[in-house]
């Protein structure tokens, strides 16, 4: 790996595991060049990289800070659902549906880069905002990287949580689309009739492959997808 994708890994896993919350300082250039033996140069490439992806702010005489949390899910992060709901005041809780071995299909074996009919494991689980639910969560995780995932109370831990602290994530590809969600969605998502959900289908990748396969199902009445880009003149 490259000396800058290390510091990257380094201060991704610092954030996602909530190590450091939003406005906490992150490392200086120069204390992360001395920590990873690298050039100024290179730890300000990672640091620069970061605050592209909306991930620390940078103030000149200041220094580097995570960024602020926003109120709005942005399709440029992955963060946990919990955090979110929490830092809007709410309480949070999960309902755990389904959680089994079984045997990918052809589509999950596709996404997952695994044989067909490898076993993998599958966990569909409600989050919550207070009383009301606010995303269907359908995962598949691939075993030979997370080999414990059955094992783990998502009552009290996120799916997000324990993945992030046992594959720290390096890879992710999203797509997203507005559905009209099936009989046992709306049942989950408590919708006493049909609306549009928006569903966003996610990989994640760790340094030994992809680990998951999710699709999210939020109710389009109860969910904003939001976030912010800042081009650079060429």
């Amino acid at each position: 790996m490259a000396k800058f994708s290390a510091i990257k890994q380094h201060l991704y896993r610092k954030i996602a595991s909530g190590e450091w919350p939003e406005h906490h300082p992150v490392s200086s250039e120069n204390a992360l060049s001395q920590q990873f033996n690298v050039s100024r140069m290179t730890a300000r490439r990672a640091l620069q990289e970061l605050a592209d992806e909306g991930l620390v702010v940078r103030s000149k005489g200041s220094g580097t800070y995570v960024a602020p949390i926003k109120s709005q899910t942005s399709f440029m992060a992955i963060r946990n659902i919990a955090d979110e709901v929490r830092e809007r005041g709410h309480k949070y809780h999960a309902v755990v549906h389904t959680m089994r071995q079984e045997q990918a299909t052809a589509n999950v074996a596709e996404f997952l880069q695994l044989p067909a009919n490898t076993p993998v494991y599958h966990s569909v689980i409600t989050h919550y905002e207070n009383h009301d639910p606010v995303q269907v969560e359908e995962r598949w995780v691939n075993p030979r990287i997370v080999p414990k995932y059955m094992s783990q109370d998502f009552t009290k831990v996120t799916p997000h949580e324990y993945l992030s602290s046992v594959a720290p994530l390096t890879e992710a590809s999203h797509q997203i689309e507005a559905i009209t969600p099936v009989e046992h969605v709306m049942h989950w998502l408590k919708l006493e009739k049909s609306e549009p959900c928006l569903r966003i289908q996610r990989r994640t990748w760790s340094e030994s492959g992809v680990v998951t396969y999710a699709l999210l199902t939020h109710p389009g009445s109860r969910f904003v997808l939001g976030g912010h880009l800042t081009f650079k003149k060429t």
